[in-house]
């Protein structure tokens, strides 16, 4: 499991369910847009911190970040 592709996967389906854009979430957190477009397609290794500080902007907590989906 590449775990880059998980927390895109993840990042990007709670980003949505929440009915936030990538502009949102870089106001919120201070991440650039940029960086969220490529944490969402896994070509980004966030640090711990960075996850804490994503989870938060989400209002979610860190763990959703990096939980498998039901499905794998």
């Amino acid at each position: 499991m590449d775990m880059r592709k998980l927390v895109g996967r993840n990042f990007a389906r709670l980003r949505r369910e929440k009915g936030l854009t990538q502009e949102d979430v870089e106001t919120r957190s201070g991440f650039s847009q940029q960086y969220l477009s490529s944490l969402e397609r896994g070509r980004r290794n966030p640090t711990v911190i960075t996850l804490f500080e994503l989870a938060q902007a989400l209002g979610v907590s860190h763990v959703e970040l990096v939980s498998p989906d039901e499905q794998e």
